[in-house]
């Protein structure tokens, strides 16, 4: 399965409008879980079991609670294929494949 993820405590009065110290807590956590990622600009895509995934996802919501925020903003997307593997990889490949070239990722 692949999920794409967007994590960030919302609501907060902050010295700037970046969130990137918080979003590397986040991706801190999906890092040491040890399931393949990928970051981007915008969203993690994460590959994995639903409960191993949405295991590491709750430990980043609680990360971020008890650095003491109150409102943390979620956006989870899920595609759940059945029999297919490596993905993250696998999907751009793919795409690549019908291009007959390489993209910019």
């Amino acid at each position: 399965m692949l999920f794409q993820l967007t994590m960030f405590p919302s609501g907060q009065k902050r010295k700037s409008a970046s969130v990137s110290e918080h979003v590397a807590k986040v991706i801190d956590i999906i890092d040491k879980s040890g399931l393949p990622y990928k970051l981007s600009p915008m969203s993690t895509c994460i590959e994995g079991s639903w409960d191993d995934v949405m295991k590491v996802i709750n430990k980043a919501r609680m990360k971020l609670r008890k650095l003491g925020h109150d409102r943390i903003y979620i956006n989870i997307t899920v595609d759940d294929r059945k029999g297919y593997k490596n993905r993250l990889i696998g999907k751009i490949k793919s795409v690549e494949n019908k291009l007959g070239r390489k993209v910019n990722i």
